[in-house]
């Protein structure tokens, strides 16, 4: 490993994290208290933070809220270094400024997007909003995970951008989040790049076993939120060099659950599970142009879960 990354590996967000999902009141407005409540449920149950993800319907979040959202996170007693919000947007000025102030109050990291609705764009203005962030927001203590999702972006993070971005900017590129769903993809951001100090999170726990094994840093997966303790357990275990005969089972029961919550329609579906386990029914709010789950469709999902002996063990 080369010594300029040693000292920044020490302290750098790892294991399993979750991309926070948002509860909403009845007038679809962020509910607080119930954000509060779901990121103590899940720090308790070993995970971290990336609030402000695609399964936090960030994209449906104003600037303003993210904000708000964050400061009141700090002020209730989260720790900052738990945190790894979502900072990326198609402006590169409201990147700055998400970025900026997660920075500012200790994150542990940003989660950033490349620019997402212009398709098609050139590596080079995909590395030019980087660069420009970058320097714009001017922080020391900047650490920045690339979000490759390019199945809605349509804006992929290539090995060759990270590449040229970890040569510019060594002591900023953290690692990446890899929402590809190819495993190839993410094991070769892993061993080209691991080694640079680079922190590859896969965006399922079903490659989690797989990650760890050639050096990756956890994952970062929807279903954290509803599956927290037996993924962090896994991450755990993986760690500290479980024999195979004990990590196969815990990685099989995960896996399982993640394909039934998978089969369903994502951020509805999760919604629908916390809304029954926890008995609070506005979890089922989402904001437009996301649908609740249907009837049917949720005892579908409740059904399939309970032939699994799954249940979320919620205290809200």
């Amino acid at each position: 490993m080369k010594e300029e990354y040693v000292s920044r590996r020490w302290n750098r967000i790892s294991g399993a994290l979750a991309p926070v999902l948002t509860p909403f009141d009845g007038n679809r407005e962020p509910d607080f208290p119930a954000f509060l409540a779901h990121c103590r449920w899940l720090l308790d149950n070993g995970a971290g933070l990336a609030i402000f993800g695609t399964n936090s319907e960030a994209a449906s979040l104003s600037v303003d809220e993210r904000i708000r959202l964050t400061d009141q996170l700090l002020d209730a007693g989260i720790p900052a270094d738990k945190l790894m919000p979502g900072t990326g947007a198609c402006s590169v000025k409201d990147a700055v400024r998400l970025t900026r102030h997660a920075v500012q109050n200790g994150a542990a990291g940003v989660l950033m997007l490349p620019p997402f609705y212009f398709k098609n764009v050139s590596e080079e203005g995909v590395f030019s909003y980087f660069a420009q962030s970058i320097d714009d927001i001017a922080e020391p203590n900047l650490a920045i995970y690339l979000y490759h999702i390019p199945q809605l972006t349509q804006v992929p993070i290539t090995l060759a951008l990270i590449e040229r971005l970890l040569k510019r900017y060594p002591r900023v590129i953290a690692g990446a989040k890899d929402s590809s769903g190819d495993w190839a993809n993410s094991k070769a951001m892993i061993e080209n790049f691991a080694a640079d100090g680079f922190d590859v999170f896969p965006a399922s726990e079903v490659f989690l076993s797989e990650a760890m094994s050639i050096g990756g840093a956890g994952c970062i997966s929807a279903t954290v939120n509803v599956n927290p303790a037996a993924i962090s357990g896994l991450f755990r275990a993986l760690s500290h060099g479980r024999p195979s005969h004990e990590t196969q089972p815990l990685q099989a029961q995960v896996d399982e659950v993640r394909r039934t919550f998978q089969s369903f329609e994502l951020i509805p579906a999760m919604k629908s599970a916390l809304a029954h386990f926890s008995g609070r029914q506005a979890w089922k709010i989402v904001r437009p142009p996301l649908v609740p789950l249907s009837q049917s469709a949720q005892a579908d999902l409740l059904k399939r879960l309970a032939s699994l002996k799954f249940e979320v063990p919620v205290e809200e």
